[in-house]
This record gives C-alpha cells, structure tokens and sequence, in this order.
C-alpha cells in the first residue's frame, strides 16, 4: 500500500456512473474499478474492470480511439490473458487507466453509445486469476491470530520472542492458488497424534480456512538489491482476498524443523479481482499502535509515511454454507468479522522485509498477510482458533457443529473498506466449496 494518500476525482462521493446499477453496488461502484481477467461465453480471456454487475472489456476500449497516451499503453497491457504486463509498468499508466475510465463511465461523460457494447454481464462470464503468479508467499501479521495459535501450543509463552522484531513468512506454492468458485478437494497427508504409536496416511480430519489478504507485486525487483521501506509502497499494485486452507492435522506432524509444507500447498484461494491501491487511497489509516514495551523496529523496516498511514480500514469477514443450510435454501451464515488494522506489521514492510536479503520479486507475485484475527470470540480467522483448537465445537444455525471444515461446506471470504466522506467499496467474494477425498 502506498504511504502517501492521493485522492483525486475519482473518488469524489458524488460521482455516479451511467452503467445501470453501478451506483451504490455492494463492491464495485464508480469509485472502485478493479482489474482482473475475465472470458465471455465462448470467449477468449483477457483483461477487463468490474463496474456494477459488469465487466469492461479493456481489449476492445483501447481499439475505441477514446484513450491516448499512458491510459492506452496500460489498456494494451492488460488486454492479454493476464495482467503481469499492466502490473510491471507501474503506477503511472495504472493511474492513468483508471481516471479515464473514471471519465468514461461517469454520468454525463464518455460515449455511451460506444461504451455499452463492451460491457459484459458478469453473472455468465468466467472470471480467472487475474496474473500468471511466479511466486507466492505467506506472511504471518496477524498478531492475534499468532498470540491465539500459539496459546494452544504454549499457553505461558504463546508469542514466540521473534514475533515483534521481523516479519515472519514462508514460501508457499503459487501452482496450487486457484480463482473464488474453484472447488478445493480435501488433501490426503501424514498425520500422527499425540497418542498414536506411528503415524498414518489418508484424508485430513482438521481442514480450515484462514482469513487473509492478499498483495499483487507491480513493478518488480533486481536480484540482489534490496527495495528499501520508503520505496516498497510504490511496488504494490492492489490486494485481494485470500484464504490459505490449512490441514491442522498434517500440519502439526510436518512443520518441525522447516515450517508448513503439505498442510498448505494443496490449495490458496484468491478473489479475482485487484482492487488497485489507488482505490484504497481514501481508507488509509495509520497502522495499530505497537504496545507499551514492545520493541523499537530496526530501521529497514521504519518510514515515518508508512507509521502515518500504511494500514487499511478495511473490515473483514468469514461465511459458511453448509450442504444442509444450501439444501433448505438457507443464505449463508456469518462465522467471524475482523479487520485489517489487526495487522502488527504494514503491507510496505512485509516487501521491504521479504528483499532485505536480495531476494527479487517480479511483477504477479502473490504475498499473503496470513490469517488476520481479532482479540475476541466472533473476529478469529480461523475454525482452530474458534473452536479452540477442536475442544470446542462451533453451533451454526442449522443445529450442525463445526470443529473444523467438512466436505460440502462452502467458506466465503468478503472484504469492503468503509470510511466516512467517501463511498464504500468492496473486493468480490472469494468462495470455494470442500470435495471430498479423490
């Protein structure tokens, strides 16, 4: 995220936008205009930005005449099959897409005429991931998240010491991230518990969900040289939502010595669209303050602009769909609501961090925050947290209990920044349901 807040006309709470319900959409008004990767019936992918309950075909605007200069170089960037090219060239053109696009579908402006054609309805369009991703990395920011996890293990010593020093993250397995609506298969693994003699192969008993964002890298970076903390906001292109299944089970008998490995390659599931970090501008925040007695952070990690408002208002929010609930027609049921400003480290940090040792990022690298919770019951990112660990069955509605995600279960994953004086915008949901074992 950018450290600097640049509002321009784009944001302006009074703009409304000629393309039928658009104007006070849940998520994707006027004010938003997110880019992601879409195919039509029968079409070809290519990029396109979501306005309402549509979809601007980029390809075919920048065939129009009506951009020029910047905005049609990132038009002709992003009418590919992924939007690497648009990510790696920077703000500059990006900007410049989005405020004629701004223009073009504000009421009173643009040419309808011409415009209208190239809108897609988006309920029978197919929406893909929006960049060809490298590499994916998992960061470990949410510190409730880690103080409620590590209760479980260790309850007098639930943090462990490096925690507030530097941000902890893994490399994670960018084959296995799959777009929202992509069913995820319950994995098999190694487990064996704390009673059991050997250990035993099969299906995970203790697959969860965890509530996270997600960062899409721009303009990459140079083996070996390190992107400093005030220059990382400018290699942030957007976030998106992100939910890093886990199996609990596998996990725990994998992780000692190296860290998550089969407990978390199986799948990651992202919303498809990236909310650019120009239309999160207004919902900047200063990051949570650190607590009384909590370490000074060395000075690679430290910008006074990113202290003042590198952090998001940005509430978060975990549904669940059971087989059941579905079958009696049931809307989905609410498990948790958290936020963004639950994150102990910035989005600017985590990049500064994950290059201080040299190594290069490239333009559709996917960085996870992990799991962001909140201090109580009802804001927990996760069912292990909820459940407390198992020992503590969920109730839902339906009378069903939920340790942890059964087969046919479907988790959905909403975001939307609210901020008053400026209109509220959203991410899409990013949604999977559970299969069992193949």
């Amino acid at each position: 995220m950018s450290a600097v807040q640049v509002l321009d006309e784009t944001h302006d709470p009074g703009r409304r936008s000629w393309v039928a319900g658009a104007d006070g959409h849940a998520d994707f008004p006027i004010q938003n205009l997110p880019f992601g990767i879409f195919s039509s019936p029968g079409g070809a992918k290519r990029g396109g930005v979501a306005i309402g309950d549509w979809i601007l075909d980029l390809a075919a605007l920048a065939s129009t005449g009506l951009l020029s200069g910047d905005a049609l170089i990132a038009a002709a960037a992003a009418s590919g099959e992924s939007l690497n090219p648009l990510l790696a060239l920077g703000a500059g053109p990006r900007v410049a897409l989005r405020r004629a696009l701004s223009a073009l579908l504000s009421a009173g402006g643009g040419e309808p005429a011409v415009l209208q054609p190239l809108l897609h309805d988006a309920a029978v369009c197919t929406l893909h991931l929006p960049c060809v991703i490298g590499d994916y990395t998992d960061f470990y920011v949410g510190i409730h998240h880690a103080m409620n996890v590590g209760a479980l293990f260790r309850p007098d010593n639930p943090l462990l010491p490096n925690y507030k020093h530097i941000p902890i993250g893994y490399h994670g397995r960018a084959s296995s991230v799959r777009p929202s609506g992509t069913p995820v298969r319950r994995p098999n693994g190694q487990t064996k518990g704390p009673n059991d003699e050997v250990p035993s192969f099969g299906p995970s008993r203790r697959l969860d969900y965890e509530l996270e964002l997600g960062l899409w890298i721009g303009p990459g970076s140079n083996l070996g040289e390190p992107i400093p903390i005030g220059q990382a906001a400018s290699h942030i292109a957007g976030l998106c939502l992100l939910n890093d299944w886990s199996a609990r089970d596998v996990q725990a008998w994998e992780y000692q010595p190296l860290g998550p490995f089969l407990a978390k390659n199986f799948a990651s599931t992202v919303s498809p669209w990236i909310v650019t970090t120009e239309a999160l501008a207004p919902f900047r925040v200063a990051p949570t303050p650190r607590a009384p007695g909590d370490p000074a952070v060395l000075s690679y990690l430290l910008d006074p602009a990113d202290q003042a408002s590198g952090g998001l208002a940005l509430e978060l929010k975990v549904l669940i769909s059971t087989a059941a609930a579905r079958a009696a027609g049931q809307a989905p049921e609410p498990l948790a609501a958290s936020d963004a400003r639950y994150m102990y480290w910035s989005f600017a940090q985590m990049v500064a961090h994950h290059t201080s040792g040299g190594c290069d990022l490239r333009a559709g690298d996917l960085v996870g925050s992990g799991t962001i919770s909140g201090p109580k019951p009802g804001t927990y990112g996760s069912l292990l947290e909820a459940s407390d660990g198992g020992k503590r069955p969920v109730t839902l509605a339906t009378g069903e209990e939920r340790r942890f995600v059964e087969d046919g279960d479907e988790i959905l994953m909403r975001a939307r920044a609210e901020r008053e004086g400026f209109v509220t915008i959203g991410f899409g949901e990013c949604r999977a349901v559970v299969l069992p074992v193949g």
